[in-house]
C-alpha cells in the first residue's frame, strides 16, 4: 500500500499535463481557485483600501428580506487599478426574524440551526469599513440596500459594481454571473457562500482585459464617473415597449420615487437622451429634470 506521501498528487506533474492539454487547442481547463493573483512591488504609500462585500439573504426584497450572512474582504489596490493585497475577512452569520426559506437553504447551504443565536453587530461592521474608500459588490444594486439597512456607515462610502461596471460582454464573456465570469477566467470555486463569492470576485477583477489593464481598473474608472438618472415621468403608456427596448427600467414603488420608466446615462449622453425622449416618446419637451448621481449615491435606494 502506498504511504500518504506517495499518494499525494504531484502538482508539478499535473500542471505539466494541464499545459500540454491546453497547448493542443483541443481542451480548455478550469483550475480550482486557491487564492487571489496579486501585483507585487507597488509603493505602499500609493495604495488605497477597498472592501469587497457580499451578502446572503432570505430573499430578494431589499426592504423586507434579511441578511443571513455577511462577508467583507479588505483589499489594497494601486493607482493603476492592480490588486496588491488581500487582508483578513469579516464573516458573520445572522439569525433572521423568520425561518430561512427552504429554497435559500438549498442554494446557500445555510440552515436555521447554523444562524441560531448569531447576530451581526452594526458597530463592528462600521469600524471594519471605516478605512475603505470604496465598497465593491457583484451586483451592488442588490447588496447596497441590505448593507445600508445594517449600518449608516455604508451611506458614506463610494460603491462600485464588478458585475455592471465592467463591459464583460464586450470583452467576450457569455454572461455577468460570477460563476460564468470565473469559468471565463479559467477557474471554479465553491459559490453561494459570502466569503467565497468575495474572493472569487476579486480574482475576476485581477484579469487583464483587451487593452491590457485589469478589470479592476476599468470598474474603478467607471465608478468615478458621474451619471444622470432620467425619469420618464408620465410618459405615454403606448411607448412602454420602446422605452423597455432602449434599456429603461420600470419603478413600480412609490416609496423610491414616482411610478415611471427610468434610465441612467453617462454625462456625455445626457442631451442626446433628453432629445430622444422629446422627439420619440413624448412628441414635445416634457421638461424633465435629470438627477446627477455619483459613486456615493449609485446603487442606493436613496438614488
Amino acid at each position: 500500500m502506498p504511504d500518504d506521501a506517495s499518494a499525494s498528487p504531484d502538482l508539478a506533474a499535473l500542471e505539466a499535463m494541464a499545459a500540454q492539454l491546453e497547448a493542443s487547442g483541443r481542451y480548455r481547463l478550469l483550475r480550482r481557485f486557491e487564492g487571489c493573483t496579486l501585483h507585487t512591488g507597488a509603493d505602499p504609500a500609493t495604495l488605497k483600501r477597498g472592501i469587497f462585500l457580499d451578502t446572503e439573504t432570505t430573499g430578494t426584497d431589499t426592504r423586507r428580506d434579511e441578511i443571513i450572512e455577511l462577508a467583507m474582504i479588505p483589499f489594497d489596490y494601486d493607482p493603476d487599478g492592480r490588486l496588491c493585497a488581500v487582508h483578513d475577512p469579516f464573516v458573520a452569520l445572522n439569525q433572521p426574524s423568520k425561518p430561512i426559506p427552504a429554497e435559500v437553504t438549498q442554494i446557500t447551504g445555510i440552515t436555521d440551526a447554523m444562524v441560531e443565536g448569531h447576530h451581526i453587530d452594526p458597530a463592528l461592521v462600521a469600524a471594519f469599513v471605516a478605512s475603505a474608500v470604496i465598497v465593491v459588490a457583484h451586483n451592488a444594486a442588490f447588496d447596497r440596500p441590505f448593507a445600508e439597512r445594517l449600518t449608516e456607515a455604508f451611506k458614506l462610502k463610494g460603491w462600485a459594481c464588478s458585475m455592471s461596471q465592467v463591459d464583460w460582454k464586450g470583452e467576450g464573456a457569455e454572461g455577468t454571473k460570477l460563476s460564468v465570469l470565473a469559468s471565463w477566467c479559467g477557474f471554479f470555486f465553491d459559490g453561494h457562500r459570502a466569503e467565497n463569492d468575495c474572493l472569487a470576485g476579486l480574482e475576476v477583477l485581477t484579469r487583464p482585459l483587451r487593452d491590457g489593464r485589469p478589470a479592476l481598473a476599468h470598474m474603478l474608472e467607471t465608478a468615478r464617473q458621474p451619471s444622470w438618472r432620467i425619469v420618464a415621468d408620465r410618459s405615454p403608456f403606448e411607448q412602454k415597449d420602446k422605452l423597455k427596448a432602449r434599456g429603461y427600467r420600470w419603478n413600480g414603488d412609490d416609496v423610491t420615487g414616482p411610478k415611471a420608466w427610468f434610465t441612467d446615462v453617462a454625462d456625455p449622453d445626457l442631451e442626446t437622451e433628453l432629445a430622444y425622449l422629446a422627439q420619440e416618446i413624448y412628441g414635445y419637451d416634457p421638461g424633465l429634470t435629470p438627477r446627477r448621481i455619483t459613486t456615493f449615491e449609485r446603487f442606493s435606494e436613496r438614488a
